[in-house]
């Protein structure tokens, strides 16, 4: 079991991010927070991911010659794209709580519930 666990240890790691993340998105009432926490639990997915794709003594399919595991650039490529697609739905996940903090004058979930409810 413990050499299960240091061989794999990225996933352990993977699966801690990845439930921080999901507990700052359940436990914080702040909408600021809870984009941070996504972002926490986003890099938790790129980490299993990338894991996932590791290949030992692996090379570059690109550019080498000679016999060899060959390592799959598709993964790479995919967390590529998925953090650009991460940055850009951050930006816009905080433009929409500038906007509800305009609105609403809080940042917190409860307070924007009973403004709603008083509305």
């Amino acid at each position: 079991m413990i050499e299960l666990l240091a061989s794999h240890y990225t996933y352990l790691t993977a699966m801690v991010i990845l439930a921080v993340g999901l507990y700052g998105v359940v436990a914080s009432p702040n909408l600021v927070k809870k984009i941070v926490a996504l972002n926490v639990f986003q890099v938790g997915i790129f980490l299993f991911f990338i894991s996932s794709a590791f290949v030992l003594d692996g090379v570059p399919a690109i550019g080498t010659h000679g016999p060899g595991p060959y390592v799959s650039p598709l993964p790479h490529v995919l967390i590529l794209t998925a953090i650009v697609v991460g940055v850009s739905l951050t930006a816009v996940g905080l433009a929409l709580v500038v906007r509800i903090y305009d609105g609403y004058g809080s940042l917190n979930e409860q307070v924007i519930r009973e403004v709603q409810a008083d509305d």
